[in-house]
């Protein structure tokens, strides 16, 4: 069972939206980008133990306000997306095999 960091959720998150480990870490905000990295910010926060700067560093240098934004976004629209409820389920559960 391997530990779950930052660099593994980022990997799990880009591989299932088909985007690449730029994307998520660089400075492109296409909605096909940036949603990915929210999903990928909010679960670092929720399944790590690091701070909002050091997952803002490790998303390319990112402003800790960015990273707040995105897991309170996924936060709200977790409560009303089965779909996105299902998802975050999904790639927890694969994160802790």
């Amino acid at each position: 069972r391997k530990p779950i960091n930052v660099e593994r959720i980022q990997a799990l998150v880009a591989d299932y939206y088909n985007v690449t480990l730029d994307d998520m870490k660089g400075k492109r905000r296409d909605k096909h980008i940036v949603f990915p990295r929210q999903v990928a910010m909010y679960l670092c926060k929720h399944l790590t133990k690091h701070s909002y700067p050091e997952i803002g560093r490790a998303f390319g240098g990112k402003h800790h306000t960015t990273v707040i934004h995105s897991v309170e976004k996924i936060e709200a629209l977790v409560v009303t997306d089965e779909t996105l409820q299902r998802l975050i389920s999904e790639l927890s559960e694969s994160l802790q095999k």
